[in-house]
């Protein structure tokens, strides 16, 4: 009985060396993984504080070519814009051109005799500025925008009358390029000019509203060159190259 006891008890004891070996090399395995893990995770938080800091680069320098750029357009224009009545912009760098009494008849996208004063006198000096060498390669699009309110004489709905403003601001604003595209003035830049210069006729979809939230018609109907830079892009490709890299 003795001897079956006592191999019982060393079975036991065998048993539970072997138990906790096991687990021992669980346990290491486990501790291994873990410190996979870590590293995988601090070389992760390293590429992605990198290509932020890459993003912060790309938006600081492009913020100050803003700034600067708003600045030199401000310079040149200031003593010019309430004669025009347009105003400048520096959140988003368009020249925004209000008095629509001077710039088209009412329904009509042809462009009268004293906006084509204003545009020649304009556009050939806005040009020299952009595509001087200081900004030339930073601009990806020039856009020419036109803006309507939201009325529309006997329209019968809102749609019709969006749609009508669709129509007269999308030929207003190919009537303006098609005038400063022909300029003299700005022959020798008319390749650069054409990569980038755009018409975009956006009815009454951006209104300009009071402070008390209505409508300001006469504000809405507008205008407006509207400068593009690459920043945006460049971040992209920066964002291409994190998410290649990655995989």
């Amino acid at each position: 009985m003795n001897n079956r006891l006592d191999h019982q008890q060393k079975d036991e004891e065998n048993l539970s060396q072997e138990e906790g070996a096991h687990w021992v090399a669980v346990s290491d395995l486990m501790a291994g993984l873990m410190m996979v893990f870590l590293l995988v995770a601090v070389a992760y938080m390293v590429i992605l504080e990198r290509e932020t800091e890459k993003i912060k680069e790309v938006a600081l320098l492009y913020q100050q070519l803003r700034d600067e750029l708003y600045q030199d357009l401000y310079e040149e224009f200031k003593d010019d814009l309430p004669r025009w009545g347009a105003e400048l912009k520096a959140e988003d760098l368009s020249l925004q051109f209000y008095n629509t009494d001077v710039m088209f008849d009412v329904g009509k996208s042809s462009l009268q005799p004293e906006f084509t004063e204003i545009l020649s006198d304009f556009f050939p000096r806005y040009t020299r500025i952009i595509t001087s060498e200081k900004y030339r390669e930073d601009i990806s699009e020039v856009r020419i925008e036109g803006h309507t309110s939201s009325d529309w004489t006997n329209a019968k709905t809102e749609d019709e009358a969006y749609i009508k403003n669709m129509r007269l601001s999308q030929a207003r604003t190919r009537s303006t390029l098609g005038y400063v595209l022909e300029l003299a003035d700005v022959e020798h830049e008319k390749s650069w000019l054409k990569g980038r210069l755009t018409a975009n006729g956006l009815s009454s979809s951006k209104l300009v509203i009071n402070p008390f939230g209505e409508e300001n018609s006469e504000r809405s109907r507008r205008v407006e060159f509207r400068l593009v830079t690459d920043a945006d892009s460049r971040i992209t490709e920066i964002l291409k190259g994190f998410l290649k890299d990655e995989r």
